[in-house]
């Protein structure tokens, strides 16, 4: 093997290894996410494979007002009419509030449904870029599509247009206390080689 070819392979492991670091995080110290680690995720998720161009993915950094509100709206929520004890309100601060940066990842929508497809895997990609290059800087992430997302009150403090944009996620950034461990099946197990 030539030299290139095994400093190729060097990289190729270097990119795998980054990629496979990579977790998800679920709890996060307080801290913020420094602008220019940010920047470079942006830049490395506007850099994301797409099929036809459409450059469909659009982020929203959110700012403390609309996180405030975000928040007051997950606690009245999750205490459904009546009091919330304190510790589930430390669990629903701890999770809308430490994070450093909050993100919502939408994307602007095609009356077309086999474009709406190909356009939903490039923000998935572009998603996929910007975890790698905030894990590569040290700090977790988690792409959550739970309901909370999906909640008008949410959507309008974070001044998504709806007509326009569907929301994907969002994307929690910060200094993790710690990552999820997911046992994956083995390779072989998810690759085929045809005759």
């Amino acid at each position: 093997m030539s030299e290139t070819h095994t400093a190729e392979l060097d990289r190729a492991a270097e990119a795998r290894a980054l990629i496979e670091g990579r977790k998800t995080a679920h709890k996060y110290a307080p801290g913020a996410v420094p602008q220019a680690v940010l920047d470079h995720a942006f830049a490395a998720a506007n850099s994301a494979p797409c099929h036809k161009h459409t450059w469909p993915w659009r982020f929203t950094l959110v700012g403390p007002e609309a996180r405030r509100r975000i928040s007051d709206f997950a606690l009245e929520k999750a205490a459904k009419g009546g009091e919330l004890e304190d510790k589930k309100r430390a669990v629903v601060e701890q999770k809308i509030v430490n994070p450093g940066a909050l993100v919502v990842v939408t994307q602007v929508m095609s009356p077309d449904p086999h474009r709406a497809q190909e356009d939903y895997a490039a923000v998935s990609c572009a998603i996929q870029n910007f975890t790698l290059v905030a894990h590569a800087a040290g700090f977790g992430t988690k792409w959550s599509t739970g309901s909370l997302t999906q909640q008008p009150e949410v959507i309008e403090a974070v001044g998504v247009d709806l007509s326009r944009e569907a929301v994907v996620g969002f994307l929690w950034v910060g200094v993790p206390l710690y990552g999820s461990e997911v046992r994956r099946p083995p390779v072989e197990s998810v690759v085929r080689t045809t005759a």
